[in-house]
């Protein structure tokens, strides 16, 4: 089984708390800090967590592959690479389930059929909403892309900085970290591989 659908299959079956054991949760950890659940200004608190979570993680609820197959045949022989540039990503680390904030830059060299392009984004941000480290982020959508898409191609490459060490531990703020993925023709062609990287540092589109 593909990757990208047993990944689906295994989260489908895994059993879920209810909306009630999430908040007991929270109400524990507000009084492992130190803090009363019950105080009028947290009193609240638990259910307000819950439902940022579910906004924060809501990429576990949606089908990255369902979201790739509507695809269209119709290009007028348009053989050259398809890319969105400076895609904003928000995810939480998952060994400290605090905020990743960066971008994305993807791009692929189609075989015949193309994908709407709004369609890459949602990818994106599917995978982004869960729990993540930026390295996995960058090879699901690959994968993803790869799987479905079947081109001839695929470039991911996101920067990120991440406050697990932004903003606790080592404390460096202003670092970003840099990650690829290079399929295909991006990975077996120099000349390729530097056009993605060519028109990543290209100038922004100024605002319509």
């Amino acid at each position: 089984m593909d990757a990208v659908v047993e990944d689906l299959v295994k989260r489908q079956l895994r059993p879920r708390p209810s909306r009630e054991d999430a908040e007991a949760a929270v109400r524990t950890l507000i009084e492992w800090a130190g803090d009363d659940p019950d105080r009028e200004g947290l009193v609240g608190t638990p259910a307000r967590v819950a439902r940022a979570y579910e906004e924060f993680f809501a990429g576990y609820a949606e089908d990255p592959v369902e979201i790739l197959r509507t695809t269209f045949e119709e290009t007028a022989g348009y053989d050259e690479i398809v890319m969105l540039r400076d895609i904003r990503l928000e995810s939480h680390c998952e060994h400290h389930i605090v905020p990743i904030i960066g971008r994305a830059h993807i791009a692929y060299y189609p075989s015949q059929r193309v994908v709407g392009i709004s369609k890459l984004a949602r990818l994106a941000e599917i995978y982004a909403k869960r729990l993540q480290i930026q390295e996995v982020l960058t090879a699901q959508i690959a994968d993803a892309m790869e799987t479905v898409l079947k081109p001839k191609g695929v470039a991911i490459l996101i920067e990120a900085s991440h406050q697990c060490m932004t903003t606790r531990g080592i404390k460096k703020p202003g670092v970003v970290t840099i990650t690829s993925r290079m399929t295909g023709c991006f990975r077996r062609e120099p000349e390729t591989r530097a056009e993605f990287y060519r028109l990543v540092a290209g100038r922004p589109l100024d605002p319509v």
